[in-house]
């Protein structure tokens, strides 16, 4: 470690972050003609309804219909509002294509996730020691989150973050891949990851990224400090303003011929390499 990142008595300060560009989301834009992986899902204006006074943290979006008349699902566009769950304007054949033909959707259908989510504070208040948790950034195969909820439940590591976009949700899909994780592992939904990064900040988390081409190894990194893992997705990696809002990134060293691994191995190296460091054991 750098001898500027130490203060008094060796412990680590955090240095000055420059200010970062907040993320721009585009409006949801109309879906893709083929379906997508989904969890499940509900039909149905006053289904849609009584899912969001229920347990609208469960639902991932709410799909209308083009021409849906507007004030049957007033009450549905407000709670959906209130409780942050994005609406989608689609096509009435999207809609058939999804609930089937003879079903009457009345122009809205909701998604619900196979498990619920929960807050950030709902992840950090209960953490027996320094904070361990990872953030996901742009995963979007439901096998490899699945395999990382996996990885992060056998870890004991805290929970896990992901985006509320251009990501995979709870699906059924991913329940499964996770043998049963998804049980245990608390999750949250993300509107923004860069503002969460801040927010960790702000609660003295120190946020480590991963990147190919960092200069420090994984091991030379102090596990032992509360800190926030960020995994990018294969292939594409961190996000740029991800990248640079982490306080550091760290790389595990390929010895062969391929240059990455699968997102859910690094997670399970570089989680128990910070479980070695603080000397846990069962």
């Amino acid at each position: 470690m750098k001898d500027k990142t130490r203060g008094r008595g060796g412990r680590q300060e955090r240095p000055v972050q420059r200010s970062q560009e907040r993320t721009k989301f585009e409006a949801p834009r109309r879906m893709a003609e083929r379906p997508a992986e989904k969890p499940g899902h509900i039909y149905g204006a006053l289904p849609v309804l009584e899912a969001l006074r229920g347990n609208a943290r469960r639902l991932e979006r709410i799909l209308v219909a083009d021409g849906a008349r507007e004030h049957r699902l007033n009450q549905v566009f407000e709670l959906a509002r209130d409780a942050g769950v994005r609406i989608e304007r689609v096509s009435r054949e999207s809609l058939v294509r999804i609930v089937g033909p003879d079903v009457n959707h009345q122009g809205v259908v909701a998604f619900a996730s196979a498990a619920e989510y929960v807050s950030l504070d709902d992840i950090l208040s209960d953490t027996p020691g320094p904070a361990l948790i990872v953030l996901l950034d742009g995963v979007e195969d439901p096998r490899n989150l699945g395999a990382v909820l996996r990885t992060v439940e056998c870890a004991g590591a805290d929970g896990v973050i992901i985006p509320e976009r251009r990501a995979v949700g709870l699906t059924d899909t991913v329940a499964k891949s996770s043998a049963g994780a998804t049980e245990h592992v608390k999750v949250a939904k993300a509107a923004n990851l860069n503002r969460v990064i801040d927010d960790l900040k702000q609660r003295n988390i120190w946020v480590v990224g991963t990147s190919g081409n960092a200069g420090m190894n994984y091991t030379e990194w102090d596990w032992k400090q509360p800190s926030a893992l960020v995994l990018g997705a294969e292939g594409s990696g961190l996000h740029r303003l991800v990248s640079e809002n982490c306080d550091v990134l760290v790389k595990i060293p390929m010895y062969g011929k391929i240059d990455s691994l699968n997102v859910s191995v690094a997670a399970g190296v570089i989680l128990f390499e910070a479980k070695r460091q603080r000397g846990e054991e069962r």
